[in-house]
């Protein structure tokens, strides 16, 4: 699943209130009782900052997770530069268990097609990629040859990453776990869900053990906050997160298949069969909102879509954008690919939301750049010396302009789109 840094996009999210808080995920099991081993702890400090209440959504304005660096053979020691939690961060979600048990339990709902999801059931127990993630020498080699920016922002890139999968294996392991009795076919698809972002996030975690880093999986359990959404926006939010993610992992994979000299980490050629786990997670919550058509078809469905579609997609350009030494790195352009993975994404949202975006609109990508500018020039503020409140006041007249922009862009004149008949997925559309 995919990843959001400066306090931006989430004024959108505020402003338009979801319904959402962070709580705590009472309910959700440690890693051990899932039979996930973490690496070792690696953790120095957490440090916890207080929290700020904006348009009475509580949002934790700071908190920082260290990553202890792994000694070396030359017995010296270095410490890692903790991971600065932001409004820009992956962040861990819980939702209304008891709502989901009811949308998709049997025998309330006499009437739900489960036709679709056995389908898709055999396709996950078939587990594709079972024997996909095994590592090899190339994976250490390339690290220790990595040196200067490159390694660092690539070091951050895992962290994000593992921390993105890590958050999905939470919310599938703990929805298969409370739909065990109501609907049994949905709760294992969940079950193998987790399973796959387990492993994704094992293998990325085994890759910062090349860069003599880790992730203490188990710690970030008991310490992140979850931030709480309705069942329907898990849905939207989650569909475009795996989908988006796919096309992020065989746009990479085919640049660099073509590219081989900017193959600096072998984890990139994993990406074809990895971005499959991504696209039938996917297909998987299209199924869901098929299943539950109030989702998909009145006017609240269509604000809806495009809100999710907005905050995603901006969320990626900021978050890219800050990290153009990442992509230049493997020599894409970070503009160019982010607004092929938009455009490619919102095709593939089309097919099931009522309402998508027209990113394919020149004025669409405009207005991210302009966002991008003001961001880096919030960012230039809290970077800055002057005292907190100085910052604060300066940040004002740079927040308003990016929620413009923002509101700007959610008000282009939508594409009407969406079909509930629609039944056949992206493998047969992108191969």
């Amino acid at each position: 699943m995919p990843a959001m840094a400066a306090h931006s996009l989430a004024d959108l999210s505020l402003a338009v209130r979801l319904g959402t808080s962070d709580s705590s995920l009472s309910s959700c099991r440690t890693l051990g009782g899932y039979g996930f081993r973490p690496l070792p702890l690696m953790v120095n400090r957490e440090r916890r900052a207080c929290s700020y209440s904006h348009g009475g959504v509580k949002v934790a304005a700071a908190s920082e997770v260290a990553v202890k660096e792994k000694p070396k053979n030359n017995n010296k020691k270095g410490a890692k530069e903790g991971i600065k939690e932001s409004l820009l961060t992956p962040r861990f979600y819980t939702t209304d268990f008891d709502e989901m048990e009811t949308l998709f339990n049997t025998e309330i709902n006499k009437n739900l097609d489960q036709s679709e999801f056995q389908a898709l059931l055999a396709e996950f127990k078939t587990d594709y990629n079972q024997t996909h993630f095994v590592r090899n020498p190339e994976f250490k080699e390339a690290a220790d040859k990595m040196q200067g920016p490159l390694r660092k922002i690539f070091v951050e890139f895992l962290e994000r990453s593992c921390t993105a999968e890590f958050s999905g294996f939470l919310l599938y392991k703990e929805l298969g776990r409370r739909l065990k009795k109501t609907n049994p076919v949905v709760a294992e698809i969940f079950s193998l869900m987790s399973r796959d972002e387990a492993r994704h996030a094992g293998f990325l975690n085994k890759g910062l053990s090349d860069f003599n880093l880790a992730l203490d999986l188990g710690f970030l359990t008991k310490a992140r906050k979850y931030t709480f959404f309705k069942p329907k926006f898990i849905f939207y939010a989650t569909y475009l997160s795996e989908k988006i993610g796919y096309w992020r992992y065989i746009t990479i994979y085919r640049h660099l298949r073509e590219n081989p000299e900017y193959q600096v980490y072998p984890i990139f050629k994993y990406f074809e069969n990895w971005c499959q786990d991504e696209n039938r997670h996917g297909d998987f919550f299209s199924a869901l909102m098929k299943a539950q058509p109030q989702f998909l078809n009145d006017w609240k469905a269509k604000l809806w879509s495009r809100f999710f579609c907005l905050s995603v997609y901006v969320t990626m350009y900021l978050n890219d954008c800050q990290r153009t030494a990442f992509y230049e790195g493997i020599g894409l352009n970070t503009k160019e690919f982010d607004m092929h993975v938009i455009i490619e994404t919102n095709r593939t949202t089309a097919r099931i939301f009522p309402a998508v975006l027209d990113v394919e609109n020149p004025e669409f990508k405009k207005k991210l750049d302009r966002m991008v500018d003001i961001n880096r020039q919030i960012i230039a503020i809290g970077e800055s010396q002057a005292p907190g409140f100085v910052k604060n006041l300066q940040r004002i007249p740079f927040i308003a302009a990016l929620v413009s922009e923002l509101i700007a862009a959610y008000l282009m004149p939508p594409v009407d789109s969406g079909s509930l008949d629609y039944a056949d997925f992206e493998p047969q559309v992108v191969y």
